[in-house]
């Protein structure tokens, strides 16, 4: 490398280090980076250790991309509401051969790689009402987020992975059909989750071979959809597994709760159950007759250690 570069890369290092960060995006320049996708790029493959990387304010419209081998990797916002990472593309807008995107095409982000972490951003996908538009797509496992937002509208946050175990803390999702969705075990603790219109707050496809799917902890479920607009849930797949515990729903919420996607063998494979509701949205008597209403001693299970897999997400 040449004198002056290495000059360069040692002062950028020192920069971010001198904040406790490994590096620093800024658009104006002030960091080592202008944008996200090259601070991905820079992290070494395989590293053993934690790259912080803290992104200041401002509206970074990239289709980002973190690699699997990319591990280990935390982002951290400099405030939630003003850093953003966005892109605009969804499930029918044309790729260079004239095909449509997809759902999996149209994601802004996609996290491959394990033990990420993301604190304090906005992760959202701008296109608007336009049907299926991936925020952010997470098939890495141990993939935590802590005071982060989703901003969407249908299928906002896409948990891909087949046997990630993924943890959401103090966040808020928000969308339309379907908006969390996918195949992970998936922890949300004091979520908010912002119902847009009218759907399905999620449409898990559990693998029959995975005990646990989504556990909704003391979240809030909430919106400006009109009441009586939202179920719970419904099976993406036949094996689908969603438990709501102690959590308030509001009058958005639907009193049967579930559906079954019209599909009616699905109420004997899928297992969907609540324990505790509350709020004008909590009606167990008048719940589909397929779902539960979990006793003391069955919800004693749901602790967030059984449901990851002896991974604790609490722990740095």
């Amino acid at each position: 490398m040449k004198p002056v570069l290495l000059f360069f890369l040692l002062a950028w290092l020192t920069l971010g280090r001198a904040f406790g960060y490994d590096f620093v995006v800024a658009q104006d320049g002030s960091g080592q980076f202008r944008t996200v996708q090259e601070a991905f790029n820079a992290v070494p493959d395989f590293r053993k250790k934690v790259t912080t990387i803290f992104i200041k304010k401002g509206v970074y419209k990239e289709k980002l991309l973190l690699a699997g081998s990319k591990n280990l990797v935390t982002l951290i916002g400099e405030d939630r509401e003003k850093t953003i990472l966005t892109y605009d593309d969804y499930n029918q807008k044309k790729n260079i051969f004239g095909e449509d995107k997809g759902t999996s095409g149209s994601a802004s982000c996609y996290i491959y790689g394990s033990d990420f972490t993301a604190e304090n951003l906005t992760f959202q996908n701008s296109s608007g009402p336009v049907g299926q538009a991936v925020a952010l797509w997470v098939a890495g496992d141990k993939a935590r987020f802590r005071n982060c937002r989703f901003l969407g509208f249908q299928d906002t946050l896409y948990t891909y992975g087949y046997g990630s175990r993924q943890y959401y803390q103090n966040c808020y999702i928000e969308g339309t059909v379907d908006f969390i969705f996918g195949s992970s075990t998936a922890w949300f603790e004091g979520c908010t989750i912002f119902c847009k219109t009218g759907g399905f707050v999620t449409a898990a496809s559990t693998p029959d071979t995975t005990r646990y799917g989504y556990v909704f902890n003391q979240c809030r479920i909430t919106g400006d959809a009109p009441a009586g607009s939202f179920y719970l849930g419904r099976p993406w797949r036949p094996y689908a597994k969603t438990v709501y515990l102690c959590c308030e729903l509001g009058k958005q919420i639907r009193s049967e709760g579930w559906d079954h996607w019209d599909k009616e063998t699905n109420k004997q494979t899928a297992r969907y159950a609540e324990y505790q509701s509350r709020g004008p949205g909590a009606a167990p008597r008048q719940r589909v007759g397929w779902a539960r209403q979990l006793s003391d001693a069955e919800a004693q299970h749901y602790t967030l250690q059984t449901v990851l897999r002896g991974w604790d997400p609490t722990k740095d």
